[in-house]
């Protein structure tokens, strides 16, 4: 439990993948993408269940092996066309029905995001919490030249035409922050995925991850990843920064 709230984690990973074949079978370093997913859940101690939605027969073994409840998921929700909030809701209810009870908070965790930490996840609860947020969501730090301001669209005749109104922008000290959605967590109370069936919209609060992410969409994420991750392993990590207990402010 966190804070008295009876906390579920759902990790979704469907067997189809169009840019990676078996994707969330894909290693980065030593783990798969499923492996290292599940050994962020076994590490926080205050989640009280931990479940994976799959299709695939070969994931849930996977998954079961690595500590995971395998909840089925139909094959309406193993689609392309499946939204990240019916998938959740599903995962949800069925691990109430198997538990018998209710969860009072949730978190998404996907499989995609092979360097999330303890510490990202236990920030988005901490702030759902506190700040009595209905969904809390990771973000990073948009880098300038993918802004607005520095976009362009090309007409019918090959011609160059400012995604804004206002023109191109090229001082980046001129463009203001923007963010985008990394994949790492997404938190959220229960009335908001099972009843309102909705991630987005209001009294959504943000965490900023503010160090270099990647979310495993095609074979040069998984490059990146494996850079990041060797660089990461050059550090050396004192014991005393790896407590995941609520209350901590270690990785």
């Amino acid at each position: 439990m966190f804070a008295g709230r009876k906390i579920l984690a759902v990790v979704p990973a469907r067997g189809g993948s169009k840019g990676i074949p078996r994707k969330n079978l894909t290693k980065v370093g030593d783990s798969s993408l499923l492996e290292r997913v599940a050994a962020i859940v076994r590490a926080i101690t205050w989640i009280d269940e931990a479940v994976l939605s799959t299709d695939d027969e070969e994931i849930a073994r996977v998954g079961a092996d690595s500590g995971l409840k395998v909840v089925r998921r139909p094959d309406e929700l193993a689609t392309d066309l499946a939204s990240s909030t019916d998938v959740w809701r599903h995962a949800w209810l069925e691990a109430e029905g198997d538990a018998g009870g209710l969860f009072d908070l949730g978190v998404l965790l996907q499989p995609t995001s092979p360097l999330r930490t303890t510490a990202d996840v236990m920030a988005c609860v901490q702030l759902l919490i506190d700040e009595d947020r209905d969904v809390v969501i990771s973000i990073s730090p948009t880098p300038s030249h993918f802004t607005p301001e520095k976009t362009v669209t090309i007409n019918d005749r090959n011609g160059l035409i400012p995604y804004l109104d206002e023109g191109f922008t090229s001082l980046r000290q001129e463009i203001r922050p923007y963010y985008f959605v990394n994949g790492y967590c997404y938190a959220a109370v229960r009335h908001r995925i099972v009843d309102e069936m909705a991630i987005h919209g209001t009294n959504v609060g943000a965490v900023i991850v503010d160090r270099p992410v990647v979310n495993i969409d095609d074979a040069f994420d998984l490059e990146v990843a494996e850079w990041l991750l060797r660089r990461e392993q050059r550090s050396v990590i004192p014991e005393n920064v790896r407590d995941s207990r609520p209350g901590s402010n270690q990785p």
